[in-house]
């Protein structure tokens, strides 16, 4: 009996925690976009990169 004393604050205290920790993630938009980076890494880019072109090699 005396542990619930200990347990019930603390449960409480942990889920307080927990959402804020929730609302600071929606506020700051982590789920904004939750399909896009799936899908960015099918994306190919079919274009190589352009070399550059030293000036020393050109002599």
């Amino acid at each position: 009996m005396e542990s619930l004393f200990i347990l019930i604050p603390l449960s409480l205290l942990l889920v307080g925690l927990l959402a804020w920790i929730l609302r600071w993630s929606v506020k700051s938009g982590q789920f904004d976009d939750l399909s896009g980076p799936g899908e960015s890494i099918l994306m190919d880019d079919d274009a190589p990169a352009p070399k550059k072109v030293s000036e020393y090699s050109q002599k």
